[in-house]
């Protein structure tokens, strides 16, 4: 896919306090398709005269490799991709998911949920769904309460069961994508009641960026497409706890041989960035990915000097 340049505009203006981010997780080093999301968030920055955030995904600590946000800052760093605050960690964060989390409680969303990956797949198959492979199973409800409650705090932070987000019938989401264009989901019928905090007390994902986002004030989300049907659960939950709804641009994914998106999980070849010279030879390949043309390719061209006439050239100008 060519993510034409044109399709990147957006309405906003410096004047708007544009605020993006690039949210890696520390499992591993920075590989192509990471690197095309950097490049491509701090570019829809610095295009709209905002700031761009860097932002450590680390809940999942049993997948997470100690030193990796080192390497990836390193990495960033050697592109010429450097970020306007403070570096932040989720880890750091969890009070803020725990007050949010007894939010949704108090308004009678969240029920405590037992069921294995097993026991959902036994019910969808007597109930004769199918689940394609590499999609999600639609939760069936099986542990959703006949009438809604208040938990205790205690019953809350315990880390036996997994806490899931009650959905209403007809949760029909709908948005616009910078990139893609209109979206739509029905959440009830194609995702089901979704979990927020799992049974080894780990917040998932999804409540977790929610959070982070509106209190870091991000405006605009520019981020792969693996990540665009998680938008609608996040867009639901922002109208929940009453959150302002960033602008989404989702960027073309890089694939493997096999047709696969590039991951630490497919053993993806991390960038090379021992030098300058490495370093121009990755942000051009990120750069043809996402269907910037005419940029300088020089050899005696600076990291800086590329790094503007491809905001030029993300510009349109």
């Amino acid at each position: 896919m060519i993510l034409a340049v044109s399709t990147l505009k957006n309405p906003s203006s410096p004047a708007d306090g544009y605020r993006g981010r690039f949210a890696p997780s520390p499992t591993g080093p920075l590989h192509a398709g990471s690197l095309l999301t950097a490049l491509g968030s701090w570019l829809d920055a610095r295009k709209n005269g905002g700031k761009w955030l860097l932002r450590i995904e680390d809940l999942d600590s049993p997948r997470c490799i100690p030193g990796a946000e080192r390497h990836i800052q390193a990495q960033l760093l050697a592109c010429g991709l450097s970020w306007d605050e403070e570096l932040s960690f989720q880890s750091e964060r969890q009070g803020l998911y725990q007050q949010a989390l007894e939010r949704l409680n108090e308004l009678k969303l969240l029920y405590p949920c037992t069921c294995s990956r097993q026991d959902i797949a036994s019910t969808l198959a007597k109930l004769g769904v199918l689940t394609p492979r590499n999609q999600e199973m639609v939760y069936p409800g099986t542990c959703r309460p006949n009438q809604s409650e208040i938990y205790s705090p205690e019953l809350l932070k315990t880390s036996k069961v997994a806490w899931r987000l009650a959905l209403p019938q007809d949760c029909h989401i709908e948005f616009k994508d910078l990139a893609l264009g209109p979206q739509s989901q029905d959440l009830d019928k194609e995702v089901g009641d979704f979990i927020l905090r799992r049974n080894d007390g780990v917040f998932t994902y999804q409540l977790a960026v929610v959070v982070d986002d509106a209190k870091q004030g991000i405006t605009h989300i520019v981020r792969g497409e693996d990540l665009l049907s998680n938008t609608a659960r996040q867009i639901h939950l922002q109208k929940i706890l009453g959150y302002r709804t960033p602008q989404y641009l989702h960027l073309p994914l890089v694939l493997d041989e096999h047709g696969e998106k590039l991951s630490k999980q497919t053993l993806a070849t991390q960038i090379n960035t021992q030098d300058d010279k490495q370093s121009l030879a990755e942000l051009r390949k990120a750069a043809q990915h996402l269907g910037l043309r005419n940029l300088p390719d020089g050899e005696n061209i600076t990291i800086a000097e590329w790094l503007l006439a491809a905001t030029r050239a993300w510009k349109g100008e």
